[in-house]
């Protein structure tokens, strides 16, 4: 109780069941001086080439998609956020950060595998991530030995409890 200086959640909180967990965060937090902060990224840039064969693909993953996927799909802008904004973000407006990252044609692989639309739909007996997709995205890509910048645009909520 009143105990817990910074909760975080990255890219997750989506998935909880909310009204369960915020009055459990709520109860948590040091007040005053507790922040809880949330963030997820929503789209990834690399390049207008391979940008179109993601968007194009990553359509075929919406009927595979869990409906609370919702709100990282919306950048957080519906996600409910019932805490005092500490300038990082509010309810309906997340702050918009861009965060680089490095990465390998197999690393971005193994990234989309992860995905839980992915896995979905394989459990259905769909591969979305068919051999004929891996060399369509490989060969935009470059090859698989090609190292690309990505820049994930991130959406960020912070806040506090509200006294």
């Amino acid at each position: 109780e009143n105990s817990v200086d910074i909760i975080t959640v990255a890219s997750a909180v989506h998935w909880f069941d909310l009204e369960k967990f915020y009055p459990i965060v709520k109860r948590v937090l040091r007040k005053p001086g507790g922040i809880f902060a949330v963030w997820c990224y929503s789209r990834f840039k690399f390049s207008p080439e391979i940008d179109i064969l993601l968007a194009i693909h990553f359509e075929r993953t919406f009927p595979f998609q869990n409906p609370n996927f919702k709100h990282a799909l919306e950048c957080y802008k519906t996600l409910p956020f019932p805490f005092e904004s500490v300038g990082v973000g509010c309810e309906g407006q997340p702050l918009e950060l861009d965060m680089e990252k490095k990465t390998s044609f197999q690393g971005r692989l193994k990234f989309f595998r992860s995905f839980s639309a992915f896995n979905t739909a394989k459990g259905q007996g769909v591969d979305l991530l068919s051999d004929e997709v891996v060399q369509e995205l490989e060969s935009a890509w470059g090859g698989p030995e090609v190292v690309r910048t990505v820049i994930y645009k991130t959406y960020m909520l912070a806040g506090k409890v509200k006294l």
